[in-house]
């Protein structure tokens, strides 16, 4: 008998074992699924304008730039949009029905989970490692990564020598030393660009901090400079223009992308006709001008061209 209820048990492990490897497909949808239910779900993590979240009265209102590319995106497949909030540690789950994250340099695949949503759009940077994850469409906007001090800081801004490389070298350089603010599992990862090599002191916040939070901490004397990309940048020399300066890259040039399932190729290649469609009637650039309407000062040729495929 003893034994028998043993068998019985194993028989229960392995069942639960195989349920939860093969429950991803079942749940995982392409675009003719998510048409013959007739929602889109975007997953998205509340970042600089792409993604913003406020309230008014009881209601949480959801706007930016992939908000609304995802809203129109939504249209053009002829289904209805839904938001599905997100962080930078849950993102990956929520779309692949299995949580990853970026540890040592390499990924850690975590527990198999219910996926919750059909894309992750949120000025999401392209990494290899996020690239072995998820498939990304074509890219659609520039990013780089920063060195931000405190305006009265005696570090001085680098003077460009005309070669990306070399800046970087020069911006390292001077971290010698210097208390820097990153983040791990976002596109400031000290990791993602050798930085714990350059001698500086880097701090991880101990507190979940939004990037967008990232400028406030250093004005708060948390830091004494701080990494940035390129859209949170622009936003925070807008609002902080007298308090904050750019010392220069610690990254080449970068790309953005939206992200599908493996399993969904449709889906991927709808987005990449529907955003070459939006690109070639200037309705893009329409979007892009409303949220980041500086953008065209730096990169003014990238929004001039067809979409970049990878």
């Amino acid at each position: 008998m003893a034994f028998i209820k043993r068998l019985h048990s194993v028989q229960k492990s392995i069942l639960i074992l195989l349920c939860t490897l093969f429950a991803i497909p079942a749940f995982a949808r392409d675009l003719a699924d998510i048409q013959a239910e007739g929602v889109l779900r975007h997953i998205g993590v509340p970042y600089a304008n792409f993604v913003t979240q406020y309230s008014e009265g009881n209601k949480v209102i959801n706007s930016g730039l992939d908000i609304e590319l995802m809203q129109n995106f939504a249209r053009y497949i002829g289904v209805r949009y839904q938001f599905v909030p997100a962080t930078w540690s849950t993102v990956f789950g929520k779309l692949t029905g299995r949580s990853a994250l970026f540890e040592n340099n390499q990924v850690v695949y975590g527990a198999a989970q219910p996926i919750e949503g059909d894309v992750m759009a949120h000025g999401v940077t392209v990494f290899d490692w996020r690239s072995q994850i998820v498939d990304f469409s074509d890219y659609y906007f520039p990013s780089a990564v920063w060195l931000i001090a405190r305006a009265e800081s005696p570090i001085k801004p680098i003077n460009p020598s005309g070669s990306m490389v070399k800046d970087i070298i020069e911006v390292k350089r001077l971290m010698r030393g210097l208390d820097v603010l990153a983040m791990s599992q976002s596109c400031l990862d000290p990791h993602l660009y050798n930085l714990y090599e350059t001698g500086a002191n880097i701090i991880l916040p101990t507190k979940q901090l939004q990037l967008n939070e990232m400028v406030p901490a250093i004005l708060n004397n948390e830091a004494q400079t701080t990494l940035l990309d390129v859209a949170d940048s622009l936003i925070a020399l807008e609002k902080w223009s007298n308090e904050i300066k750019v010392i220069g890259p610690i990254s080449e040039d970068q790309q953005m992308a939206v992200g599908f399932r493996k399993d969904s190729p449709h889906l991927r290649q709808a987005f990449n006709e529907y955003l070459r469609k939006i690109k070639q009637d200037g309705s893009f650039n329409q979007l892009v001008t409303k949220y980041y309407p500086s953008i065209f000062h730096y990169y003014q040729d990238y929004f001039t061209q067809p979409p970049i495929t990878h």
